[in-house]
């Protein structure tokens, strides 16, 4: 039987570096969760278990916060809906509520710090270090390794 693996990101760069992973997906019941956007809706027509949160982000002051409840309500609909193993993310922010209650529930977590990152820490990847979110947490350069000693060193996805 297939292991349940959710792949989920925010839009733009770290949707890219998730989607470098694609080719996992035909060995487990994946599912990917993004944020919906115009351009976004296109992966439909490669990625059938494709899921949306709402888009927002930390430089619309006013609406950010309420997208964030909203999308953790979301998040915990998805989860319940599709009961991950693992959760694997490049970040950002859309996937910390999921990875939040993937950690509550039982899932694995798997993260891997931004590939546009080789000398400072990303707000995401520093929460989730810090607060020890990640089951693996993954630098894709060798220096990141000296800001995150307990890392592991996993190479480009690219």
């Amino acid at each position: 039987m297939k292991r349940n693996v959710m792949f989920i990101s925010s839009t733009g760069g770290h949707l890219g570096e998730l989607l470098q992973l694609n080719s996992l997906f035909k060995k487990y019941n994946y599912s990917l969760i993004t944020e919906k956007t115009k351009a976004n809706k296109s992966l439909r027509k490669k990625y059938h278990k494709l899921y949306f949160l709402f888009y927002g982000t930390k430089d619309h002051k006013l609406s950010y916060p309420f997208k964030l409840i909203a999308n953790s309500f979301l998040s915990l609909y998805y989860y319940l809906k599709l009961h991950p193993d693992y959760i694997i993310t490049t970040g950002a922010h859309t996937a910390g509520p999921m990875c939040c209650i993937g950690r509550i529930f039982g899932s694995k977590i798997i993260y891997i710090e931004t590939f546009a990152n080789i000398t400072t820490k990303t707000i995401t990847g520093s929460l989730f270090y810090k607060l020890k979110i990640a089951n693996l947490f993954i630098v894709q350069w060798k220096s990141m390794l000296k800001l995150y000693p307990k890392a592991t060193y996993g190479g480009w996805i690219y």
